[in-house]
C-alpha cells in the first residue's frame, strides 16, 4: 500500500460559470462519488490554504497578477474569450496552487508517498502574464518552481496526459533545463502549439517534449507513447520528483475532444507513471487535475486514480468500457519521435 494523500477545497466551487463547460458540477460530481465510494476513507487529507503570493510571482507577473485580483473584486470578467472570472475566482484560484504546494510539501518532506490535487480552475494553460483556456493560474508550474526553491529540488518532470497542449506549463519553461515538460495532446488542437519540433530554448533544448497525437488515439497508442518515448526520456533526465497533469479529456465520451482513451487506459498510464516514480525518485509523485468535461467520466477517472495511487485492492472504476470505434495506430509518428529525440529501440516497460 502507498500512503496517498488528497487536497480539496469546497470554495473552489465558488469559480463557477452557468452554460461554461468548466464549472462548479466537475468538482462536485466527482467528490460525490468520492464520497459514496468511502475510497478517501484510507486516505490522508491534506490542508488546503492559499498559495503565498511569493510562490505564484515566482512563475506571473505581478502586473498580471494585480489585474486578476482586480477583476474579481471589481465583479468580474474575462482574462480571454473562454476564461472568466468571477468575484470569487481570485481567492479560488489561490487555493487551487495552495493546495498542490501543500500535497508538494508532504511528497517531499516524506510525510506521504503521493498526493491528488483535486482542484480547479486548472492551471496548464495559464501563461506568465496572462489566463487562458479555462486557467487563471499555472499551478503545476507554481509547484515545481516551489519544490525547486523550498525543498532543494534539481530536476522536475512534468508530464501533461490532457487533451489539450500544455502551452502554458511549456511556456514557462521553455529557457530552463531544469524542468522537462512531456506533453501528450491531440494536434493539431486547441490552443494549436505543441508540435513536434518545439524542443526548448538554447540549453534548455530538448527539455520540451511534445507526443502530438492525431485525433482517436486510445488506450494502445498512449501506452506504446509511454513505453517507447516518455520513460526513456524519463530515465535519461533522472528528475527528483514527478508532476502529473491529469486532464481526463482525452476519453472517448469527452464532448470536447476527439480522442479514444479509456478509463482503464488511464489507470494503466498512472500506474507506469507511478513505476517511474519508483525506479527515479523514490515514488515522489503528485497528481493535479486539469480537464475532463464529461460529468461522470471525470468522477470514476479520478476514483480510478486514486484506487491506483493507494495501491488499493479494489478493481478500476470503468463503467463505460473501451471506444467502440477503435483508435488509430501510431507507430510511424512513434518511430519519428524515437529519432527525433534521440530515444533508445528498447523500451522499459513490457506490456
Amino acid at each position: 500500500m502507498k500512503k496517498t494523500a488528497f487536497v480539496y477545497d469546497p470554495f473552489n466551487r465558488q469559480h463557477t460559470l452557468e452554460g461554461h463547460p468548466e464549472n462548479y458540477r466537475r468538482l462536485e460530481q466527482t467528490w460525490a462519488l468520492l464520497q459514496r465510494d468511502g475510497v478517501l476513507n484510507n486516505l490522508i487529507q491534506a490542508p488546503s490554504s492559499p498559495a503565498p503570493l511569493d510562490a505564484i510571482l515566482r512563475v506571473h507577473t505581478p502586473q498580471y497578477v494585480q489585474r486578476l485580483q482586480a477583476m474579481a473584486e471589481r465583479g468580474g470578467g474575462h482574462v480571454d474569450g473562454d476564461t472568466y472570472v468571477n468575484p470569487d475566482s481570485y481567492q479560488a484560484a489561490l487555493l487551487a496552487a495552495g493546495g498542490l504546494l501543500n500535497l508538494t510539501d508532504m511528497v517531499l518532506q516524506g510525510q506521504i508517498d503521493n498526493g491528488f490535487a483535486l482542484i480547479r480552475p486548472p492551471g496548464h494553460h495559464a501563461l506568465a502574464a496572462n489566463g487562458m483556456g479555462f486557467c487563471l493560474l499555472a499551478n503545476v508550474a507554481i509547484a515545481a518552481r516551489w519544490a525547486q526553491d523550498q525543498h532543494g529540488v534539481d530536476r522536475v518532470l512534468i508530464l501533461d496526459f490532457d487533451v489539450h497542449h500544455g502551452n502554458g506549463t511549456q511556456d514557462i519553461f521553455y529557457d530552463d533545463p531544469s524542468v522537462l515538460c512531456v506533453s501528450t495532446h491531440q494536434y493539431p488542437f486547441y490552443p494549436g502549439s505543441g508540435a513536434a519540433h518545439e524542443r526548448g530554448n538554447e540549453i534548455a533544448y530538448g527539455t520540451t517534449l511534445n507526443i502530438p497525437f492525431p485525433s482517436h488515439v486510445g488506450d494502445q497508442g498512449y501506452w506504446e507513447a509511454f513505453q517507447r518515448i516518455i520513460a526513456p526520456a524519463a530515465h535519461e533526465f533522472r528528475p527528483e520528483l514527478i508532476i502529473l497533469s491529469a486532464g481526463y479529456d482525452t476519453h472517448w465520451l469527452d464532448p470536447l475532444a476527439g480522442m479514444s482513451l479509456s478509463i482503464s487506459g488511464y489507470a494503466k498510464l498512472v500506474q507506469a507513471v507511478m513505476a517511474l516514480a519508483d525506479q527515479l525518485c523514490n515514488g515522489k509523485l503528485v497528481v493535479a487535475l486539469e480537464g475532463g468535461y464529461h460529468l461522470d467520466v471525470l468522477a470514476h477517472s479520478v476514483l480510478s486514480t486514486l484506487r491506483v495511487l493507494s495501491q488499493s485492492e479494489q478493481a478500476v472504476s470503468d463503467p463505460f468500457g473501451p471506444a467502440p470505434n477503435g483508435e488509430r495506430n501510431v507507430n510511424s509518428l512513434l518511430d519519428r519521435l524515437q529519432n527525433l529525440h534521440g530515444l533508445p529501440d528498447s523500451p522499459f516497460h513490457s506490456s
